[in-house]
């Protein structure tokens, strides 16, 4: 036997009389060994104790659904469709004008300018056929006041009627734009025509609601009026004042109180084609639980077209009145309130449509609110590019 091959016999029997057995094999109890680097058979890598994901960890920033979970809000016109807020509803007042300058300024320029000349007429009539220019301007003879005169009692007459003719034509203007808003809110447009004839059903209407309305404001002020005096009669200065003065307050924040409350009942004449006392209703209903928003809205807006009217007439009234007072001739008169005319006609151009528009986004605004509107504006956003029209009916929706 070669040397080499006992040598490695002995090895192998120092191995086994040691208990190691054969190469490879572990001792007893031992789980068999793996490989350099490698868990034993049947063992495997997990993470350390308490070692767990990152906290918090979660997609990256920035992402959110998947695209279209929910949709942008629809803006198909001059408004989105949502709850509208003051710049929505002051943008969307200018929005329709630049949108549809044909039934806004358009439609106003005509108005305005028949009611003003009709109420210029009215105004240089007595001065062109009395006689009494100079009276009427100058106070008359020394010791006459303007009613012992026939010019100032024309002119009172004439006063009355053109303001009559003024009310009457700021009547039409809104019923008009208010047709055209409701087409604007779904980005259609409208004809002066086609308004006209929306319109016209619902005109008595409106001009009855308006004439109701001014009754009770005038009624409301006489009573308060005559109580006020027969205090002041029954007593002195200073008890007169101490009732007077609430009663005035009083008077002031009721009428206040009804404006606001009623705001919304030419709307819903119009738009939702209702009667008068069931538009009376609805503007109650509407306005009653937002009445602070409706009310500072409805105030800022005034605010606004007052400033823009009297921007805009200031330098026509301040010629007219030099010329007037300086003018001894009826054509110089005459000049004065053709210049007075154009400035009042210019603002009322400008701010028509613009607070017409805000009282009807407002309207559209509380139904959004109070009735989940803004459903409705959005199934008539889609029938809008194939008939215009049908959106007229959608103002009907929820009516009770």
């Amino acid at each position: 036997m070669p040397i080499g091959t006992a040598i490695d016999k002995m090895v192998i029997m120092t191995y086994s009389a040691g208990g190691y057995g054969p190469a490879g094999t572990p001792p007893p109890g031992m789980p068999p060994p793996g490989y350099p680097g490698y868990p034993p058979p049947g063992y495997a890598y997990g993470p350390p104790p308490g070692y767990g994901p990152p906290p918090g960890y979660g997609p990256p920033p920035g992402y959110g659904p998947p695209p279209g979970y929910q949709p942008p809000v629809l803006r198909p016109g001059i408004v989105p469709l949502r709850p509208l807020t003051l710049s929505d509803m002051f943008n969307g007042a200018f929005a329709y004008m630049r949108s549809n300058p044909k039934a806004t300024l358009g439609l106003t320029t005509i108005v305005v300018v028949a009611a003003q000349l009709l109420a210029l007429i009215l105004s240089l009539w007595p001065l062109a056929f009395s006689g009494d220019v100079n009276q009427a301007i100058d106070g008359a003879a020394p010791g006459a006041t303007m009613f012992e005169t026939g010019a100032g009692i024309a002119s009172l007459v004439s006063s009355v009627a053109a303001g009559i003719a003024t009310a009457l034509s700021t009547i039409l203007l809104s019923g008009l734009l208010t047709v055209v808003i409701g087409r604007s809110i779904f980005g259609a447009g409208i004809s002066i025509g086609e308004a006209w004839q929306r319109l016209k059903p619902r005109l008595w209407a409106l001009l009855g609601f308006t004439v109701l309305e001014a009754l009770g404001a005038v009624l409301l002020i006489i009573v308060v009026a005559a109580i006020i005096a027969v205090v002041a009669v029954a007593a002195n200065g200073w008890v007169a004042f101490a009732i007077g003065a609430p009663l005035a307050l009083a008077l002031i924040a009721a009428l206040a109180y009804l404006l606001t409350m009623l705001s919304f009942t030419p709307v819903a004449i119009v738009l939702e084609r209702r009667d008068i006392i069931s538009s009376i209703r609805r503007s109650f209903a509407l306005v009653r639980n937002d009445f602070w928003r409706v009310l500072g809205i409805r105030l800022l807006a005034v605010l606004v077209a007052q400033l823009v009217a009297s921007a805009v007439a200031i330098p026509f009234s301040f010629g007219g009145q030099i010329l007037l007072t300086t003018g001894t001739t009826v054509t110089a008169a005459m000049i004065a309130l053709v210049i007075i005319a154009v400035g009042g006609a210019i603002g009322q151009i400008i701010t028509g449509p613009f607070s017409a528009g805000i009282v009807v986004l407002q309207y559209t605004d509380r139904r959004i609110r109070a009735e989940a509107f803004d459903l409705v504006l959005q199934t008539g956003a889609a029938q809008t590019a194939v008939v215009p029209q049908t959106t007229d009916d959608l103002w009907l929706t929820g009516q009770r």
